[in-house]
This record gives C-alpha cells, structure tokens and sequence, in this order.
C-alpha cells in the first residue's frame, strides 16, 4: 500500500498530538477504503517531520512501523503511517490492568529488540524509545515508531528524547549512541511490569536527571520479575555504555529464549470499516 499525498484520502479523527505540534490522524484511502495514520504538521513545522520522513523511508523491517508515503500538501506536511490497530505498547498496558506478565514482556521486547538490531545496523540511533512510541500490529508484533529524534550514529545532532528514559552518557550531554537505546529498551521493561516511567517517585525532571547522570543509580526493579529478567535489565542497566550488551546480542539472552512463541499467539484483527476503527484508536495524551 502507498499513498499518494495529493490523492483521494480523507481524515476521520485525531488519534495524539505531540510536542513537535504534529498531530496524528486515522485516515482512509478513497479508492479502497484501508485505513492509515497521518501525521501532519504545520508549514512552519513541516522541517522535523520532512526529516523524519526521510529516515523512515530508507526503512524496511517488520519490527519497524512503515512509511507509505508524505509530503506537502494544501499548506501542511504529511507524513503517511501504516495503521497499528492495537495501539500503543502503553495502551496494551493500561488495558492489562497496569501492568503485563513477564511472558508478554519478553515477547514485545523480543520485537523491539529485533527493530533496534536492524535500525544500529543502518547506522541509526532512535533516540526515544519508551512504550508510547512502540505500536501492536495487526500481527501481534510490537513495532518501532515516531522517529522524530532519530539520528546517525556519531552525529552532533543535539540529543533528545524523554527524560526518564536517557541513559546516563546521555543525561550528562556526553552523547547518544545506540547503547543509550539498549538503556531505554531496560526503561520500557519497567514500565510494561509497573505501568509507570522509572524514577517516577521523583519531585521533578531535573531531580530525575541528576540522579540518572550524576550518582551510580539505576532504575528500580520490580522484586516479582524471574532471576533471567533481572539479569537481563542487569545487562541494560549497566552505568558505562561500554559495559552494555549491544541489542543483537541481547538477543540472544535466556530472558528471551522461551519468549519466541508467545507473539504468535495473540493477533489483532484489524478494523474492516471506519467504524470498527474507533475500537482500535489509541487514546494517547499530548506529549
């Protein structure tokens, strides 16, 4: 599937906004009816979400979310997004009650393990991974999104990204390399097992951010997780990011070994019309 921007498509309804000022939508291609996301954003707007565009182009991988099209168009930017009809990882875990089991867990992060082996091996660093930018597929599969902080892998493109999730290199302003998204794939384990950001029970973000880059914390693990789950955070937690595993071999961890059937058993059936697309929507908060 691949949408022309200046051909037959029509926006449903808003499905998040972020802090760039892109807004996404559920949209619907005129000839066949598919469902899509857009992200859109203003002229004055328009050079992130261009240059994200760019960098998603030059991806293929069933553990990265696909770009089917974009460009400018009627004053705006347009950047065209298969549709994930199950949502964000977050959504998944606020519909778990707050939490998933640590099957679940290794499952999806097999998945984004996969995506962030393929996107270091394109000389790419992500830059902002966290739950709210991995979606559910059709498939079940959990899927790498919003590259609006990508960068390349030793570049001096200012670092980005969420507070909480920054690895110390990165809280310090040192740099961002893929080690930094191995720590923030450790990040998003927490939060699939607690349903909250780690150093959540600190006052403010400057607090978080010296005690990530300053002091030789690390995050809170829940005591509940199996011994191979904590050595696995154990190994993505790691202060040095010389000292962490790289995402290929974290692949090859026993956290994951017995996690390979488990996305297999669970699908998404994706809408037929827009109205069992509602069903689907993410209900993501503004960023």
């Amino acid at each position: 599937m691949a949408i022309a921007v200046s051909g037959q498509w029509t926006r449903l309804r808003t499905l998040g906004c972020g802090a760039s000022g892109a807004v996404v939508s559920l949209a619907e291609e005129g000839a066949s009816g598919e469902l899509f996301a857009v992200k859109s954003a203003a002229a004055a707007d328009a050079a992130l979400l261009s240059r994200e565009h760019g960098i998603m182009t030059g991806l293929c991988s069933p553990d990265v979310l696909r770009c089917i099209g974009g460009g400018h168009h009627d004053g705006s930017y347009h950047l065209f997004l298969e549709f994930a009809p199950g949502g964000s990882l977050a959504d998944e875990v606020a519909r778990n009650g707050g939490c998933l089991e640590e099957r679940s867990i290794g499952a999806y992060t097999a998945d984004v393990l996969r995506g962030l082996a393929y996107i270091h091996g394109q000389s790419l660093v992500h830059g902002d991974i966290k739950s709210r930018n991995i979606v559910i597929g059709a498939d079940g599969r959990a899927k790498i999104a919003d590259f609006g902080c990508a960068r390349t892998a030793g570049s001096d493109r200012p670092i980005g990204g969420t507070p909480a999730f920054m690895a110390p290199e990165v809280a310090r302003g040192e740099d961002q390399g893929p080690e930094a998204d191995v720590w923030a794939l450790g990040c998003t384990v927490i939060e699939m097992a607690t349903g909250r950001a780690p150093w959540s029970n600190l006052d403010n973000v400057l607090a978080a951010v010296h005690r990530i880059g300053y002091t030789d914390a690390v995050p809170e693990v829940p005591a509940w997780l199996s011994p191979e789950a904590k050595d696995f955070l154990a190994a993505c937690f790691a202060r040095n990011p010389r000292d962490r595993r790289t995402a290929a071999e974290l692949l090859e961890h026993p956290f994951l070994a017995f996690q390979a059937g488990e996305a297999k058993a669970r699908r998404w059936v994706s809408p037929k019309s827009t109205l069992d697309a509602a069903f689907w929507e993410s209900e993501s908060d503004a960023e």
